[in-house]
């Protein structure tokens, strides 16, 4: 195998796989800053191109800097996104596996990483061709916003049926500068942050790296992680952008304490099952990205983007078993994965019937090709082959959307994509008692939305919208067949409908009100059929259903302090009766999905003394831990307070700051581990504890 988790350069197969095809990379393109006050925040995700969030006809929320830098830690998305109505953010306490996030009850059968969302960093995508994401190379030390889109539309991005998280990375500052930030706090915990950015006519950039080391709050659970990431502009020509992302993740030997039973949890949260001592559970990745853009604005107003993307992942993983029997595939998984993807759109503003009118379309095109090699794990050393193969998936996307203002009070979106995912498996290892397992499916789909909007007054909107969308089976799903050998081929991707009506206002000019009803109707749900020593198999199940609320309300006091609430409730049910491990029943509802999630957070910042301080509370009901809703980790209600200083003079800033988590010293579970065969469900969080920084900024 290659060497590991070090930047390599980017392979000809990567580049190859872009040539015939033209285009890819869901162009949204990070479009620049722009001031606006509450009535008039911009955002992209909806339509690709910047409008106010008023005029789009989706639940999107727009995480501002403001949001996930203040006083945060910056290492998880669970410290900000867990504010956005509809999203439900789990940090496992543990980095062998990634978040545990869901959109609308989308995403939590996800064993590692991230399912059902996708996931795009400046317009490169974090998620892969085959719908599987992490959120780990996320910089949010750079960021200036995340825009969340929920619902229908979400269908033109193709491969993703919970919605879309996009990060934006903020504009460089008039004047160059560079910072540092370190904090230290509990379980061993601490983060080194470099950050520099600036501009010299044609050139602003951006880069920022940091390490982040945790000795765990349970046993068994240490990690360290180094992230890179550089984002360069060149304003080549009049109207002509150039735009090149790079990013680096190097995570070695991060420690996997597996779940935990019930009696596990009451006798000791804190620690590893013995499996994980035994196996020496671990998980090592390293993945590097590089992106470019290319935005033209023409002499007509209409506009063009082509983008290209190219990257390395390498994972190796040891499970909690020892895989030595020769169908066992191994309890030790290497894979090495190239992909890429290329793309091009167009947009026209024009009239029709003497009302604006804009129409775009673009085409997609992205691969991966993987190695996948399996091995004995005796007692957390490799041992013997026991898989080898080629995984190869190709995905290709074509979609044409339009907005048409055919009244003063009324506009309407409309929008369709026809997607194409193929996977193939080339299998080498073929020997007495293991048959060649080689094959190939393939995924299809043709999604229209529309939506309509409503100005009821200059402050009021409402809308509706409707769409059909589809989510393909990952390649780590399809894996495994379910008492067989080799990969799961009769699996399907399931197929959903989804109906949204909201209203946004403005109350009083100042407090932004949202608010979202929701129903989702899935047929061949992808569900976990059985989960044993860190292996998982999965089935379709028939239909499913989501029906939901979501309403958030951002409140300025003024005097520099404000309020916010939102609240999220989700019906997610099987509306069919099926068995998998066991006999599951209709209406029982999807594990790992809180039905009611409220978050509440208030602020205030003092400016003539740089004094700020943030408390912020979040309830989530019980989670189920299967299909059969056999268990459940009870309903949890915690609250965090961080609070700091500010300086600053004429070229330099400083602060200090300190951040409470579990202020009251809850003990709960924070996630589950869904359908887990050994009953292994419980992830517990951590008590009480606390870190405390400094960031200075120097401008030169």
């Amino acid at each position: 195998m290659r060497t590991l988790f070090a930047t390599k350069k980017l392979s000809a197969w990567s580049f190859r796989l872009l040539l015939p095809g033209a285009a890819a990379l869901v162009a949204s393109g990070a479009a620049p800053a722009q001031p606006a006050d509450e009535a008039s925040r911009v955002v992209v995700s909806a339509t690709r191109s910047a409008q106010r969030d008023a005029d789009v006809p989706a639940a999107i929320d727009r995480v501002d800097a403001d949001s996930l830098q203040y006083l945060q830690p910056k290492v998880n998305l669970s410290e900000s996104l867990n504010r956005v109505p509809g999203i439900a953010v789990q940090n496992r306490q543990n980095y062998a596996q990634d978040l545990q996030i869901t959109s609308r009850g989308f995403g939590a059968r996800a064993q590692f990483g991230v399912r059902g969302v996708r996931l795009v960093a400046d317009g490169v995508p974090a998620t892969m061709p085959d719908g599987a994401g992490q959120t780990g190379t996320f910089s949010l030390d750079s960021a200036d916003r995340i825009e969340v889109l929920r619902g229908p539309f979400a269908a033109l991005y193709g491969n993703a049926s919970g919605g879309l998280m996009q990060l934006f990375t903020a504009d460089a500052p008039p004047q160059p500068e560079g910072g540092a930030e370190f904090w230290a706090g509990a379980y061993g915990a601490a983060r080194l942050a470099l950050n520099a950015a600036g501009r010299s006519d044609p050139l602003d950039y951006r880069a920022a790296a940091s390490r982040f080391t945790t000795d765990g709050y349970r046993d068994h659970s240490a990690a360290t992680r180094d992230l890179a990431n550089v984002r360069l502009r060149w304003s080549v020509l009049p109207g002509a952008k150039l735009n090149v992302v790079f990013n680096a993740l190097n995570q070695a030997d991060t420690q996997d304490p597996l779940g935990l039973t019930r009696a596990q949890v009451s006798a000791d949260p804190r620690q590893a099952d013995p499996a994980a001592t035994a196996f020496n559970t671990r998980k090592s990745i390293g993945n590097t990205q590089l992106g470019a853009s290319w935005d033209q604005r023409l002499a007509n107003g209409d506009t063009l983007q082509f983008s290209l993307y190219g990257g390395e992942r390498d994972v190796r993983q040891f499970l909690s078993f020892s895989g030595a029997a020769i169908t066992s595939s191994g309890g030790v998984v290497t894979l090495e994965r190239q992909f890429s993807g290329a793309g091009a759109r167009w947009s026209h503003e024009a009239r029709l019937g003497e009302r604006p009118f804009v129409v775009s379309a673009g085409v997609e095109i992205e691969g991966m090709r993987e190695r996948r090699r399996g091995y004995v794990n005796v007692g957390g050393v490799q041992g013997g082959l026991r898989r080898d193969e080629d995984d190869t998936v190709r995905a290709t996307g074509a979609y044409l959307q339009g907005e048409w203002r055919f009244a003063e009070r009324w506009s309407a979106s409309a929008g369709v994509r026809r997607s194409r995912v193929t996977v193939s498996f080339d299998d080498h290892f073929v020997v007495p008692g293991n048959p060649d397992d080689s094959g190939d499916v393939k995924f299809s789909a043709t999604t229209p939305v529309a939506g309509l909007i409503f100005r009821a007054t200059p402050d009021v909107t409402l809308y509706g919208s409707y769409g059909r969308g589809f989510e393909t089976p990952t390649l780590a799903e399809l894996a495994y067949r379910p008492g067989g050998t080799g990969p799961n081929l009769d699996l399907k991707s399931s197929r959903n409908k989804q109906f949204e009506l909201g209203a946004k206002a403005m109350a009083f000019g100042r407090s932004r009100i949202n608010a979202a009803l929701f129903r989702i109707e899935t047929r061949d749900e992808i569900v976990v059929d059985a989960a044993t020593g860190g292996r998982t198999t999965f089935k379709n199940a028939s239909r499913t259903a989501r029906d939901g609320l979501e309403l958030s309300w951002d409140i300025p006091l003024g005097g520099g302090a404000a309020l916010y609430i939102s609240a999220t409730h989700v019906d997610a049910r099987f509306k069919d009766a099926f068995t998998s491990a066991g006999p599951v029943g209709a209406g029982n509802a999807l594990p790992a999905v809180p039905r009611d999630v409220l978050y509440a957070e208030a602020s205030w910042r003092h400016a003539r003394t740089g004094f700020g301080t943030v408390f912020d509370v979040r309830r989530a009901s019980k989670l189920y831990v299967d299909d059969a809703n056999s268990d459940a980790a009870e309903a949890y209600a915690v609250a965090s307070l961080r609070a700091g200083f500010e300086q600053s003079g004429a070229r330099w800033r400083l602060s200090e700051f300190l951040r409470i988590e579990n202020l009251f010293d809850r003990r709960y579970v924070g996630s589950v581990i869904v359908a887990d065969g050994n009953r292994r469900y419980f992830e517990p969080a951590p008590r009480r504890n606390a870190l405390v920084g400094v960031n200075a900024t120097l401008t030169f």
